[in-house]
């Protein structure tokens, strides 16, 4: 088993993980809006503080983050510190297990129906084992999507660290990176949809209503806050695709 090639050529994964800094971590982060579609060609980033905000890191790694973007081409900085996304092509990009063009290969009744069946499934196991770390930064990300205003490219990146910190805290890796993939189903979308009129305030609205039972740890109530909001985001992806 020592010589065996398929041991040698596995990747050594944990190490990998092991010397991942925070900068390298929201490296992959940026990228991955980029690779999803909630960052598009031409978009100039948020502040380097509103991102150390939503990404809870300091402003020194996200300038570091930016830096790191920049050499490698997928950003530009410009005179003034603006940061713009190049035009760029990341969709082979892995998320956690897939890439985007993968998951956007289905047909979205499958999805809605993965994610009614999966998702409820994690965000009710972390309804029991949510910490108060975790309620700390949703409540934290709460109020930063109060400050996006009708900026649905603001809102949709509070919108991901909001998702995936719940699905993170169900307890169980492989889950939450498998419901994180299929949160980027048909991002393009979203995007668009999110621009619509009173859109981003009723997905606020579901975001409240989610963290307050949280809170409670009433698993029954955060599937069924789920649920609407799952239902909402299947109907607005629907419409636009029809």
């Amino acid at each position: 088993m020592e010589g065996s090639p398929i041991l040698t050529q596995m990747p050594k994964v944990g190490q990998s993980l092991d010397r991942r800094t925070t900068r390298d971590v929201i490296v992959e982060k940026l990228m991955v809006l980029i690779a999803t579609n909630m960052l598009r060609p031409g978009d100039v980033l948020p502040g380097e503080r509103e991102l150390a905000n939503v990404l809870h890191v300091s402003r020194e790694t996200v300038r570091g983050a930016i830096q790191t973007l920049a050499a490698r081409g997928i950003v530009e900085v410009s005179q003034g510190s603006r940061t713009r996304v190049c035009n760029v092509d990341l969709s082979h990009l892995t998320v956690t297990i897939a890439s985007p063009s993968a998951i956007d290969s289905y047909d979205l009744e499958d999805v809605h129906a993965a994610r009614l069946h999966i998702e409820l499934k994690v965000v009710g196991d972390a309804a029991e084992r949510v910490g108060d770390d975790t309620m700390s930064k949703l409540r934290s990300l709460l109020d930063a999507q109060k400050l996006c205003g009708d900026d649905a490219m603001r809102f949709l990146i509070c919108d991901r660290e909001f998702h995936v910190a719940i699905y993170r805290a169900c307890g169980n890796p492989l889950l939450s990176d498998f419901v994180t993939d299929l949160y980027t189903y048909m991002m393009n979308y979203r995007r668009s949809a999110m621009s619509r009129p009173g859109a981003i305030d009723a997905s606020y609205d579901d975001h409240v209503e989610i963290v307050e039972a949280l809170a409670r740890r009433d698993r029954e109530a955060v599937v069924a806050a789920f649920r609407q909001h799952l239902t909402r985001i299947y109907d607005t992806t629907k419409e636009l695709l029809t």
